[in-house]
């Protein structure tokens, strides 16, 4: 390959100048040098450039090609180099989010939303991880973090803990479990469970509190959203076991009442896993600590995790 970047650039100040002279001295060069890399393109291709003598300089056919390709490459490029500048000083990325958490939406969007003001030049999405494995896509590069209350270590990525919540068994007002304070893993054995569509060992209410106690209920309903599962509850369709401060707008309404799982109840704790090499990137670490001043500020009966004894 014959042109260089250098090649472009000539023919550009040469366009934008008018004359040989006044586009060396814009690019700190001999107008002898600039003459001789002109020379070299027409050499190479047996063409002319420009009409020698006009003023100002007037591009042949193969002149206003090369001028083309120099008007639209040299932007790209220049753009190019202050994403990567900007990306070196860590004022540039992507944020590609897979949720495993689908009651996260009530605190996550809101944080996305005052991250976006301090950080616009990285690319955000959003996508729920219950229809694919998200540690592995987390590894391979095609999302960057996962929400989840699911901790696997997994060599190459750090689970920051978030935040460390209650998980409260919900049922309607006239169930006949609603007075109580507590329930046991026995109670719910005749009861139809209304839970979201993943791997059982993956909820607290199965691997926590059901499987330890060798109990299963009388059945299972998968439901996608968190409004739709606390209506069906409301109705009498079943019971659900729900983070406690996703709760707190549903319970206002005096259609459902709250029990802890067992005398001591049982906590968790939500996660941002991310790759290690993007540990130390300063708009990650923005965002994770905008993730917790949200989760603070928005979130009842949630805390920090290094104030519980909870362990993995």
């Amino acid at each position: 390959m014959f042109l260089r970047i250098s090649h472009l650039r000539c023919i550009l100040a040469l366009a934008e100048t008018g004359s040989l002279t006044a586009a060396a001295e814009r690019l700190h060069l001999t107008q002898s040098a600039l003459s001789h890399q002109v020379k070299g393109i027409e050499e190479h291709f047996h063409i002319t450039l420009f009409r020698r003598k006009s003023r100002p300089l007037r591009f042949s056919p193969a002149g206003e090609r090369l001028l083309a390709l120099a008007r639209d490459v040299l932007p790209r490029l220049e753009e190019c180099e202050g994403s990567l500048a900007r990306m070196g000083k860590g004022r540039q990325g992507r944020l590609h989010i897979a949720i495993e958490c689908h009651s996260c939406f009530q605190w996550l969007m809101p944080a996305l939303d005052a991250y976006r003001e301090s950080w616009p030049e990285v690319e955000l999405d959003l996508t729920q991880a219950h229809s694919f494995e998200p540690l592995p896509a987390l590894l391979s590069g095609r999302i960057d973090l996962v929400i989840s209350s699911d901790l696997r270590p997994v060599p190459g990525l750090v689970f920051q803990p978030l935040f460390s919540y209650e998980s409260l068994l919900v049922v309607a007002a006239d169930h006949p479990l609603a007075g109580r304070q507590y329930v046991q893993p026995a109670d719910l054995c005749n009861e139809t469970l209304i839970a979201y569509p993943v791997d059982h060992g993956r909820l607290d209410v199965f691997a926590r509190f059901l499987l330890p106690a060798g109990i299963q209920p009388a059945a299972v309903r998968h439901v996608e959203l968190t409004p739709l599962m606390v209506q069906l509850v409301a109705s009498g369709r079943g019971v659900a076991v729900l983070p406690g401060w996703a709760l707190q707008e549903y319970l206002q309404t005096g259609q459902l009442k709250t029990l802890r799982l067992g005398p001591d109840g049982v906590r968790a704790t939500l996660y941002a896993v991310l790759r290690d090499e993007d540990a130390g990137q300063d708009y990650m670490r923005s965002f994770l600590g905008q993730a917790h001043q949200t989760c603070f500020s928005r979130l009842p009966g949630i805390l920090d995790p290094v104030s519980t004894e909870e362990s993995p």
